[in-house]
């Protein structure tokens, strides 16, 4: 069993010229209607999605096999990047269940979070890091 999971990976980056892995989790018992959305969203975005993850904890792997070089085909791509997000968040889960947020979900935070939420963690971050200077560029 951990022979297929280490390979899943490795198995679909071979089956696409780019494979774009994200992360989402959502309520173990919400993971059936996860899916099933996550299927409509390849469906009505004509793109394959694979998912994988930890059943035990709700963390889905979405992994979008697309070509980065298909102005058309990335279009339709980030439509379903922003759809999954938001499924996610619709079942009460959550952007990210073990990868962080980064740049590329950054944002969509303020679907995810109250915006005072937000202001905290800004307001920790400027405590600790007045200048700037720690991960520059960042929301946190």
């Amino acid at each position: 069993m951990w022979e297929s999971r280490r390979s899943i990976s490795a198995a679909l980056a071979r089956m696409a010229p780019t494979r774009i892995g994200e992360d989402i989790c959502v309520p173990r018992t919400r993971i059936p209607e996860a899916l099933e959305r996550l299927r409509l969203i390849g469906e009505e975005n004509d793109l394959s999605i694979a998912v994988f993850g930890h059943a035990g904890d709700g963390v889905l792997h979405p992994n979008i096999l697309t070509n980065s070089r298909d102005p058309a085909l990335m279009e339709r791509t980030e439509t379903a990047i922003a759809a999954i997000f938001q499924a996610a968040l619709d079942l009460g889960g959550t952007l990210s269940g073990e990868h962080g947020i980064g740049m590329a979900k950054s944002r969509f935070m303020r679907g995810a979070l109250p915006d005072e939420t937000i202001a905290l963690m800004k307001g920790i971050k400027r405590e600790f890091d007045p200048k700037g200077t720690l991960n520059p560029g960042k929301i946190f």
